[in-house]
């Protein structure tokens, strides 16, 4: 294949932006897994990333190395079905690394689904896994609940003195603030700024109903995100205060997440959870959640 490769840094063109989407879109319908997160496909148009695109006319190939989370940078990439085995994912993968290295930062690589050649390119170039992430999922009875666009959100089990509430504006720095209270450890989730909550809120899919908070008077001690692209529904995050835990606080989110998502007529229910969070894993498997697919991030050794 007679493809040139570029490296690309800061926000790209509208028109390869588009590209990068379609590409990631026929690779999800070919492997059945999505080869891009969330946060890097929202990085796509970022200042701070940077890119490696290879094209022979159209774009065969793509790679990513995210902005700095936590002093780490976060790499992806996608090669379309119609142009492996011509060796791209190597010398995307290559060039990524070069990268990291040469501005002496610390890179972890995903590979979403954890996919054979995935796997095998990594080992390939000398990474080795460090992280684990689960999807879970439980089937939702359609006919438990008649679909309702805008519910309330009600949940058995709540501490004392606590009741939820729809997320609305004046909430972000508190929501934030528990935010990275609860995730103070994870390399993602815990670095969380006002400019991810804003991007996340431009979404199409975001609805302030779908996000609860848990409040105890004026004080916000959790909270319930769902994602709701129906007929799938994620519970998307779940937070709640070091204050607060150890409460029941979290299982009576989870349970309130799971009515919500079922009472938007969502048949299915998923979430991420990290395959070591024992406590977690516990009261997802709890609600009735099983793990149907594992993704693993890389490093170098």
């Amino acid at each position: 294949m007679n493809a040139s490769i570029h490296r690309r840094h800061g926000a790209l063109e509208d028109e390869l932006v588009a590209a990068v989407h379609d590409l990631a879109k026929a690779a999800q319908n070919a492997d059945g897994v999505e080869p891009l997160g969330e946060q890097t496909t929202l990085d796509v148009g970022s200042d701070g990333a940077d890119h490696v695109l290879v094209a022979d006319g159209s774009l065969d190939a793509y790679g990513q190395l995210g902005p700095e989370h936590s002093g780490t940078r976060t790499a992806e990439l996608v090669v379309a079905p119609g142009s492996r085995g011509a060796g791209l994912g190597g010398r995307v993968l290559a060039a990524l690394l070069d990268i990291a290295q040469a501005q002496d930062a610390p890179v972890r690589v995903w590979a979403h689904g954890t996919l054979a050649p995935a796997a095998a390119l990594a080992r390939r170039a000398g990474l080795t896994a460090v992280r684990e992430l689960w999807r879970m999922t439980v089937d939702l009875d359609p006919g438990a609940e008649a679909p309702d666009s805008s519910p309330g959100w009600a949940a058995a089990g709540l501490p004392p003195g606590v009741r939820l509430r729809p997320f609305r504006t004046g909430d972000e720095d508190a929501l934030l603030a528990v935010n990275g209270a609860a995730f103070a450890r994870h390399p993602e989730q815990g670095g969380m700024t006002r400019a991810d909550l804003d991007a996340r809120r431009a979404e199409p899919w975001f609805h302030a109903t779908d996000l609860a908070l848990a409040v105890r008077r004026h004080e916000v001690l959790g909270f319930a995100w769902t994602k709701v692209t129906p007929p799938l529904g994620e519970l998307y995050v779940l937070g709640v205060a070091p204050a607060a835990q150890g409460r029941g606080l979290g299982r009576a989110l989870t349970a309130a997440a799971v009515q919500h998502l079922r009472h938007r007529g969502c048949t299915r229910a998923v979430l991420f959870t990290e395959a070591d969070n024992t406590p977690a894993v516990r009261t997802y498997r709890a609600a009735g959640f099983t793990v149907d697919r594992s993704d693993t991030q890389f490093a170098p050794q």
